[in-house]
C-alpha cells in the first residue's frame, strides 16, 4: 500500500495588515495514516488496500514530509514536499492467497492563496505525484499455484482549487479548516483533501499543531499490460511542528 501522505497546508501567524512585509513558515510533520482501496499493475488482479497506522509504520523503510509557507497579511504560497519508501503485505483471498507491494512516493504539492477576509483565504495549486510500484503476487486456482509480477513508475500532475479557513492574524490560538479538490481527467479522474487542525503559538519562533487529514487520489491509465489503477483514500491524525521566521 501506498500511503499517500500527501499533506499540505501549515497555520500561519501574520502581523497587523499594514505590515506587508514577508514572512516564513517551515514545518516537519507526522502523518499516523489509515488507506484503503485498490491498486492494480498490467493484466495483475487489482490488489486491495486496507492498512492502519500500525501496519505502514511496521514496513516503513523511510518518511520525509516537510512544509513551508512565506506570507504576507494578503497573500501565502505554501510548499508541501513528501517522499515514501514502503513495502505492504497485500489483503489475500481466495485467487490470491499471498503478495506484497514494494512502492517508493514522491509527492511535492506548491499552492497560492490569497486572503478575502480575516478568516478566509482562496487559491489554485497543483501537485506532482511520482510513484514506483512492484507487485509480487501468488495465486492459486484449482490444480494451480503460480507467482507473478509486475512494476510500473507512474508520473502525473493534478491541478487543484483550494478554500482555507483560519484564525484571524495576531491570535496565539490557532485553528485551520482546509479542502482542495482537482485531477479532472488532467492527472487523476478525480482527487480532493480535507485538512482541520489546532494549535497554540508558544512564541515568536514555535508553534504546534494537530489535527486530521483525509486525501483521496482515483488515478488509472492505460489498458492490459500497460494499466495502471491507484484508488485510495489515505486518512488519518496529523502533528505539525512549527517554526516561524
Amino acid at each position: 500500500m501506498i500511503p499517500i501522505l500527501w499533506l499540505v497546508s501549515g497555520i500561519t501567524y501574520a502581523q497587523d495588515r499594514s505590515d506587508n512585509q514577508w514572512k516564513f513558515l517551515v514545518e516537519p510533520y507526522i502523518m499516523f495514516p489509515f488507506m484503503n482501496g485498490s491498486t492494480g499493475i498490467g493484466n495483475l488482479p487489482d490488489v486491495s488496500v486496507d492498512a492502519s497506522a500500525s501496519d505502514i509504520f511496521s514496513n516503513l523503510s523511510i518518511g520525509a514530509m516537510l512544509y513551508a509557507e512565506a506570507y504576507t497579511p494578503t497573500w501565502a504560497i505554501g510548499s508541501d514536499i513528501i517522499y515514501i519508501n514502503l513495502k505492504e503485505y497485500v489483503k489475500t483471498g481466495v485467487l490470491i492467497t499471498a503478495g506484497s507491494v514494494q512502492a517508493k512516493q514522491f509527492a511535492w504539492e506548491v499552492s497560492g492563496l490569497r486572503r478575502l477576509s480575516p478568516w478566509l483565504e482562496v487559491g489554485i495549486g497543483g501537485r506532482l505525484n511520482s510513484l514506483s510500484a512492484d507487485i509480487d503476487l501468488t495465486i492459486s486456482r484449482p490444480n494451480e499455484t503460480n507467482t507473478r509480477s509486475g512494476g510500473t513508475t507512474e508520473t502525473w500532475f493534478d491541478p487543484i482549487l483550494i478554500a482555507r479557513v483560519k484564525n484571524p492574524s495576531g491570535e496565539k490560538f490557532l485553528y485551520q479548516f482546509r479542502g482542495d479538490l482537482g485531477g479532472l481527467g488532467i492527472g487523476s479522474q478525480f482527487t480532493y483533501q480535507i485538512q482541520a487542525y489546532v494549535g497554540y503559538r508558544f512564541s515568536d519562533l514555535f508553534q504546534m499543531t494537530a489535527g486530521y487529514r483525509l486525501i483521496s487520489i482515483d488515478y488509472e491509465k492505460g489498458a492490459n499490460e500497460n494499466r495502471f489503477l491507484y484508488d485510495v483514500d489515505t486518512s488519518g491524525p496529523v502533528i505539525r511542528f512549527g517554526f516561524n521566521l
